[in-house]
């Protein structure tokens, strides 16, 4: 009896763990080249990101589709292309929502397309910025999506900010404000946050896992 127990709980618990494996991984047709994708990083400074900008989501990164696989291009270290379900799985807990311009069947035509890998092509290999510059020298993730997009189509997805528009209250923040930029903070440096650019109105949530 005893042991019949276990195997039913051993098969619904593996049951779970498929399902749950299944939901990470989307049907590739419901993801298009230049959708917009978002997640926690795990990286040391997300917690202060989400801190100062109030939000959940710490990176992002542009989808392509090349042939028949999906990658994030994405400012890292340095600005580089990752294949999707890498990109998925470095998250935390895996989560992440993927978001499309409102309109994109209008707007992103191939040419188009062409020319949003054409301008993050100048972006390549540059370095990551950890200053959160608005300079072209190095780039952030929220950074990279909006300049591709904006030189590409003209579209500014994301209000931008000042860094003094953030909440740089915390201890985790100010630690971090401390190790970057020491006691010159510049506070009037343009800035366009994650969150600016997942709360726009111009973008439509395609999937949310």
């Amino acid at each position: 009896m005893k042991k019949g127990i276990l195997i039913i709980t051993f098969l619904i618990f593996a049951l779970l763990i498929g399902v749950n494996a299944r939901k990470r991984f989307v049907n590739p047709p419901e993801i298009h080249s230049g959708d917009l994708i978002f997640q926690t990083s795990t990286s040391a400074q997300s917690k202060a990101i989400q801190l100062a900008t109030k939000s959940r989501y710490s990176h992002c990164g542009i989808i392509y589709k090349e042939g028949n696989k999906f990658y994030v291009f994405e400012a890292v270290q340095p600005v580089k292309r990752t294949p999707l379900d890498k990109w998925i799985a470095r998250g935390k807990g895996g989560h992440y929502v993927i978001k499309r311009l409102k309109h994109a069947d209008k707007v992103l035509s191939a040419d188009v397309l062409k020319k949003m890998k054409q301008v993050g092509e100048t972006f390549t290999g540059k370095n990551y910025d950890l200053t959160f510059e608005w300079s072209d020298d190095r780039i952030y993730c929220s950074e990279l999506i909006w300049k591709v997009y904006q030189r590409s189509t003209g579209i500014e997805i994301g209000k931008l900010q000042k860094l003094s528009d953030f909440d740089l209250t915390s201890d985790i923040v100010k630690a971090k404000k401390k190790e970057r930029y020491g006691n010159n903070i510049p506070k009037n440096e343009i800035v366009i946050s994650p969150q600016a650019i997942f709360e726009s109105e111009q973008l439509a949530t395609i999937i949310d896992l």
